[in-house]
């Protein structure tokens, strides 16, 4: 698993995308405690760093196989020491149908409760939403 000591929870968002444009689905998880909770963007409802990484690897092989994430606005409320909300829109590009062809871009929003631990900021839940 890539381990990766986010200093504060303004890294989370750039190093998300980052691991997403590598398609490092064990990165991924490994930005997430290991009890996280992650709902993805294709809907799938995870528990755990191991199905996190399983989904998001499988996600990978399919629709988000050439997937770009460009980052958006964000907004990070804390919600008490060591601890916050960050909301994180992007557009993703470059997803692709089952036959292959481009299927355009999308907007996404992302919302995460963020905590402080001995390995750096991780998150606690994550949800990873297409927006209208």
């Amino acid at each position: 698993m890539t381990a990766h000591a986010l200093q504060s929870p303004e890294d989370f968002p750039r190093t998300f995308a980052s691991l997403w444009g590598a398609r490092d689905a064990e990165g991924l998880s490994a930005l997430l405690v290991e009890d996280a909770d992650m709902l993805t963007l294709s809907g799938a409802v995870c528990e755990g760093r191991k199905e996190i990484a399983a989904t998001l690897a499988g996600e990978f092989a399919g629709s988000f196989a050439r997937s770009r994430l460009v980052t958006g606005k964000a907004r990070l409320r804390p919600i008490g020491p060591g601890a916050g909300v960050l909301h994180q829109r992007f557009v993703l590009s470059g997803l692709v149908d089952h036959e292959g062809r481009d299927m355009g871009r999308i907007g996404a929003l992302m919302t995460a409760v963020l905590i402080a631990t001995q390995e750096g900021w991780r998150a606690v839940s994550l949800t990873f939403a297409a927006t209208g």
